[in-house]
C-alpha cells in the first residue's frame, strides 16, 4: 500500500462571528494515499472548500492536525509553509486567479520568477508546460483573449510549474460546459496516472467525481460516506 501523503487527524474548523460559532469542519480524520485521485463532494456549506484550504495550508484548523508527507503543518514556520505551498502543492481554482495584464506565458513564468529562477529557465519551463496543455500557440495571448477551457488549462499549467506532488482543485469545471469540463478532467487524470501526482478535487458534479479513484462525501463538516469509483 502506498503511504499517506495527506493525513488529517480530528480536524475541526470553527469560525466565530460575534458570539456565534459556525463549525465548518467537525472532526475529520482522513488519509489520502500517494498517487490517489480523490473527489470531495457534498452540498453547499458542507465544508468542501474549507477542507481543501486546510489541506493546502491556506487556512489553519481550529483543532486537530494536518500532516503532509508526515510533517505537521502547524509546527512549521511561516516561511516553511510558504515554500511548501509554492513548491509542493499546485492549486487550481474555479475562478482561475490569473493576472489579466500578463500573457499566458508570463502567467506561467511568474511563480518561477518570484522563486528566483532565471528568466531563461522560467521561459523554457513555461513553454514546456503550455505545450503540454495544448496552449503553445496561445502563449502571447492575454487571459481575456482565451476561451474558458483555455483559461483553465492555463491555470493548470501554472499550478504545475514546480512539478508538485500534490494538486488541489476547487470546482475546476464549475464554469465550463460539459465537453470542455471533460477535457480538463481528462488532463487532470493524465497528470495523476502518468506522473503519480496526488489529486484532491472538490466538486458538486457527480459526473466529474467519476474521474477520481475515491469519492469522499461531506455533510455538515463531517465525512458521511466514502466510495470507490
Amino acid at each position: 500500500m502506498q503511504p499517506a501523503v495527506i493525513r488529517l487527524i480530528n480536524v475541526k474548523k470553527i469560525y466565530r462571528t460575534g458570539n456565534s460559532e459556525i463549525a465548518a469542519l467537525s472532526g475529520i480524520s482522513l488519509d489520502i494515499l500517494k498517487g490517489e485521485f480523490v473527489a470531495i463532494m457534498g452540498p453547499s456549506g458542507s465544508g468542501k472548500s474549507t477542507l481543501l484550504h486546510v489541506i493546502g495550508g491556506l487556512d489553519w484548523p481550529t483543532r486537530g492536525e494536518v500532516l503532509l508527507n508526515g510533517r505537521v503543518i502547524s509546527q512549521m514556520s511561516d516561511d516553511a509553509v510558504t515554500l511548501l505551498r509554492r513548491r509542493k502543492i499546485g492549486f487550481v481554482f474555479q475562478f482561475f486567479n490569473l493576472l489579466p495584464t500578463l500573457t499566458a506565458l508570463e502567467n506561467v513564468m511568474l511563480p518561477l520568477r518570484l522563486d528566483g529562477q532565471a528568466g531563461s529557465q522560467a521561459f523554457d519551463r513555461a513553454q514546456t508546460l503550455l505545450s503540454r496543455v495544448g496552449l503553445e500557440a496561445r502563449r502571447n495571448h492575454l487571459p481575456e483573449e482565451l476561451s474558458g477551457g483555455e483559461i483553465q488549462r492555463l491555470a493548470i499549467a501554472r499550478a504545475l510549474v514546480f512539478n508538485p506532488p500534490i494538486l488541489l482543485a476547487d470546482e475546476p469545471t464549475g464554469n465550463l460546459d460539459t465537453r470542455t469540463g471533460e477535457t480538463i478532467l481528462e488532463l487532470m487524470r493524465h497528470i495523476n496516472r502518468e506522473e503519480g501526482c496526488t489529486v484532491v478535487m472538490v466538486t458538486h458534479n457527480r459526473d466529474a467525481a467519476r474521474f477520481a479513484d475515491r469519492i469522499i462525501h461531506l455533510r455538515d463538516g463531517v465525512v458521511v460516506k466514502e466510495e470507490r469509483v
